[in-house]
């Protein structure tokens, strides 16, 4: 074997040593290595100072190796040292610095002082984005304007001096390009017309380097002003008008290759630079909680001993007599209950002097004030202000009552011997999170076993066990706080949690039992199930996350389809631009919609497949920059698609109506619709098996359950207990896509007074434009009864029959693949409404209608009248959300 093995190395090197004359192109001759030596240090050199650079900030991290193109970016700098050094500090010791001099400001006049500035930011500029090849140009077309204007305007303000005069003059003045501007205007049109021109050219130019067209320049202004006026806010920046390339869209990964779908290969810098599919972990919830002093969970420079040595007596009156603690009191302890004589909020007998209280998360916008978006024959978009959500009451971290239930509970564990100790607790809007640690040689069951008695002690019915709570080593005994705050929308949407969230689908949900707000993006969830009984919450939180898409999308990146079966829950809604159809309140519109945005996401699908995508976050970004063009001959206006988001307010209505066809809608829009951003919320009072079905719950991962009236509609929802053990009014369970236990939040409350004010505002921006093929035109035809749910199947049978003048029930069958009893039945039915003859035994019926009246028949069947037109929808085309 060995020998085989060396004998074929040694023929394949014979082999490939008798090619070697007619395969091997000749070898270019490498440079010395001296050369090889100085540019590799040179590389290294700008590809070093490149990093600096774009490692200030966030924006300009991780660029693909591909586009680091900095040799250009440090010829600038140096240049711009070469014109600093002899302009500004006159240094004229060389033979460069004087031919930098001649050149620049013989060039550019008096502005070859400003020149190293500018050159510096432009390096700073292909540092930071070297990829924007068209940015970059157009900003250096841009600045070349300025300076052609700028210089014309100084040469017109000197005198207009000649070169005949001498260089020196020209150099005080415009330089040669002010001369080539400026003399010849002056001389056209009179020096007072030429600086007008001038400067407007010069606004002109501004605008090309800002990339900003003149009406929304002046919109911009009109902001501006208007802030300047009313609240003392000039000169905030705004954003520009195009959309933001959202977190989804911003990778690590370098751009690959592909090959289309027409064969062609793509170049290289047709690629995006990340894709949607990059990020490795995506959580579809975050919660924000602030650092707790001492807290080994919240507290970074908190002692990390173990939990065991952590055991503390929260009050000493409280403490079991047959466990000896003799560890100190922990920080955080100290600081959740305090000395004796602490002040209580709620103790009516405390002193006058109130308890500093915790300072309300800073109001903080999450995108700067300005235009953020632009539709079709409107004006510029700007999203309302923070200011319409009011704020909520502050947050109480204890009071007397929370004392009061640490007593109880260590009077229980003394009670029945069970060596445990309250720790700490967590007070949170609605509930109080206690935490139970247990000694050494104690079941976790000692705990359960005593929810009864727990909650005799503490009177209340409603307690919660967790045991143990996620991330520590502790019991967790959940008890509603007597004195519940209400959780302020306002509040969640100004959270530092909110503000580093920028993605136009992240809804405010509320806060959880440690007081953190939670937000969460439908975008990653991607479908959601809410569920509750009754006066739960549910119309509240459908509110909430309605609101929080119109303070924080635009009608360009967020349209929605809303189904509101009982008529009065979303009529405020009515009007605002993120609806793509009017508000549904009829079932059966409502079927027809699902249906419409199974066909919508087809076409979303349609598109990817064509240009080579796997998400619409990737096909979004490519159109905006330009790389998505349409196919030669065709005259088709290539956009962005928007996310879709569609809300159904009450699910049971829909599925007594049209329980097949909702249900195959659902299950199509929730197994596939993910990737193109469409994505469903299902809310229901209902949540029963019939309701539920099981493809519903297979393909809607992310659950919020509000109180349910009992265990099994608990186990509908969240497959597994503990909504009915809720208080209601906004108390929930939130299991969002990938957590394995749900989180108990305190859902945010929005005032009616608030929603008026955000849907007056996004009315006053712009108007719905709706889509007409959403919602079929409904006739008055009334399908008679013997044809019951077969009507499609008829027209079928009905169009074969009279297109083919072949009257067969075995052809029936064959063709529209049925039973013969349902073949027999159709053109029996048929035979009724005299488009066929009776039968012949086993010859064919005569076919009694020609093929020219098809139209009006199959009018007839439907119940219509034979002379109105049935216009269908033909979506050839149809370009998705702009006109062609």
């Amino acid at each position: 074997m060995a020998q085989s093995r060396s004998s074929s190395r040694t023929g394949t090197a014979s082999r490939s040593g008798a090619s070697k004359p007619r395969s091997r192109a000749p070898q270019k001759k490498q440079p010395p290595a001296i050369l090889r030596g100085l540019r590799a240090i040179g590389n290294g050199i700008s590809h070093g100072i490149g990093a600096v650079v774009r490692s200030i900030g966030d924006g300009a991290r991780d660029v693909s190796p591909e586009v680091r193109r900095d040799g250009v970016a440090v010829l600038l700098l140096i240049l711009a040292v070469i014109v600093a050094a002899r302009e500004w500090f006159q240094m004229d010791g060389g033979i460069l610095l004087g031919l930098a001099h001649r050149i620049f400001a013989g060039t550019f006049g008096v502005l070859a002082f400003a020149l190293p500035v500018v050159l510096v930011a432009f390096a700073i500029r292909l540092f930071r984005a070297p990829q924007e090849n068209d940015a970059n140009q157009r900003m250096m077309v841009g600045g070349l304007m300025v300076a052609l204007t700028l210089g014309g305007l100084i040469h017109l303000g000197s005198g207009l001096p000649s070169p005949t005069d001498g260089l020196g003059p020209v150099q005080e003045a415009g330089g040669i390009l002010g001369y080539v501007i400026g003399t010849p205007l002056a001389a056209l049109v009179t020096v007072p017309i030429a600086a007008i021109i001038l400067v407007m050219l010069l606004g002109l130019s501004l605008l090309v380097v800002a990339g900003i067209p003149l009406r929304e320049a002046f919109a911009k202004a009109r902001s501006l002003g208007s802030g300047a006026v009313g609240q003392g806010r000039a000169g905030k920046e705004v954003d520009s008008l195009d959309l933001p390339d959202h977190g989804s869209l911003e990778g690590h990964e370098a751009p690959r290759r592909r090959r289309s779908i027409l064969g062609r290969k793509r170049h290289d810098d047709d690629g995006l630079d990340s894709y949607e599919g990059d990020e490795a972990f995506q959580a579809s919830a975050s919660v924000d909680r602030a650092a707790r002093p001492g807290d080994p969970f919240t507290d970074p420079t908190a002692d990390s001993r173990p939990a065991a040595a952590a055991r503390t007596e929260v009050l000493g009156a409280a403490a079991p007599a047959n466990a000896e603690r003799d560890a100190p009191v922990s920080p955080y302890l100290a600081a959740a209950h305090g000395a004796a004589g602490d002040v209580y909020e709620s103790d009516p007998e405390a002193p006058t002097e109130p308890q500093e209280a915790i300072p309300a998360p800073p109001t903080t916008r999450i995108v700067p004030p300005g235009e953020q978006g632009e539709l079709d024959d409107t004006g510029p978009y700007v999203l309302p202000e923070m200011k319409v959500l009011a704020q909520g009451p502050p947050h109480k971290t204890r009071s007397a009552a929370n004392d009061r239930v640490v007593e109880s509970l260590q009077a229980v564990f003394e009670q029945f011997n069970v060596d445990a100790a309250v720790t700490g607790f967590t007070r949170g809007p609605t509930v109080t999170r206690y935490e139970v640690e247990l000694g050494t040689g104690v079941k976790v069951e000692k705990i359960t076993q005593l929810s009864r008695n727990i909650a005799y002690a503490v009177a209340s019915p409603d307690i919660r066990i967790l045991s143990p709570i996620p991330g520590k080593m502790a019991i967790g005994i959940e008890i509603p706080n007597v004195d519940r705050e209400t959780v302020a929308l306002g509040d969640v949407l100004r959270s530092d949690n909110a503000r580093k969230n920028d993605h136009p689908m992240a809804i405010g949900i509320g806060k959880d039992v440690e007081g953190g707000f939670v937000m969460a993006n439908l975008a990653k969830m991607p479908h959601l199930l809410v569920a509750g009984a009754t006066g739960a919450g549910k119309s509240s939180f459908v509110n909430s996350m309605i609101t929080s898409i119109l303070m924080r999308a635009t009608p360009k990146e967020v349209r929605m389809v809303l189904v509101d079966p009982k008529r009065v829950e979303l009529t405020i809604y009515e009007g605002i631009p993120h609806l793509i159809t009017p508000i549904i309140t009829d079932p059966k519109k409502a079927a027809q919609a699902l249906e419409w945005v199974v066909k919508e996401m087809d076409t979303r699908y349609d598109d990817l497949a064509l240009f080579g995508f796997k998400h619409i976050d990737d096909f979004n970004k490519a159109v905006r920059a330009g790389k998505v063009k349409p196919l030669p001959g065709s005259n088709r206006r290539i956009t962005t698609y928007p996310y879709l988001l569609v809300i159904v307010d009450e699910l049971a209505d829909l599925m007594m109506v049209a329980p097949r066809d909702v249900d195959d809608s659902i299950q199509r829009i929730t197994q596939l619709a993910r990737a193109a951003g469409i994505h469903l919320v299902l809310a229901t009072q209902r949540p029963s098996v019939d309701i539920i079905t099981g493809t519903i719950k297979a393909n809607v991962p992310s659950r919020l359950a509000f109180a349910t009236s009992s265990l099994a509609d608990s186990r509908v929802v969240l497959d597994m207990p503990g909504a009915e053990k809720l208080i209601g009014q906004g108390d929930a369970l939130f299991l969002p896509m990938g957590s394995s236990k749900p989180m108990r939040v305190q859902g945010a409350w929005v005032s009616e007074t608030e929603i008026h004010a955000a849907v007056e505002h996004v009315k006053s921006q712009a108007e719905p434009q709706f889509r007409d093929d959403v919602i079929q035109a409904q006739s008055s035809a009334v399908v008679a009864e013997d044809i019951g749910h077969d009507l499609d199947d008829l027209i079928a049978a009905a169009e074969l029959v009279i297109t083919t003048q072949l009257g067969s029930t075995s052809m029936l069958q064959r063709k529209l693949k049925m039973g013969f009893a349902k073949a027999g039945r159709l053109m029996d039915l048929l035979e009724t409404r005299e488009i066929v003859g009776p039968s012949q035994g086993s010859k064919a019926r005569d076919v009694l209608v020609r093929p020219d009246d098809l139209a009006g028949t199959l009018a007839i069947l439907r119940g219509e009248s034979p002379s109105s037109d049935v216009q269908g929808y033909d979506d050839s085309e149809d370009v998705p959300w702009e006109d062609s």
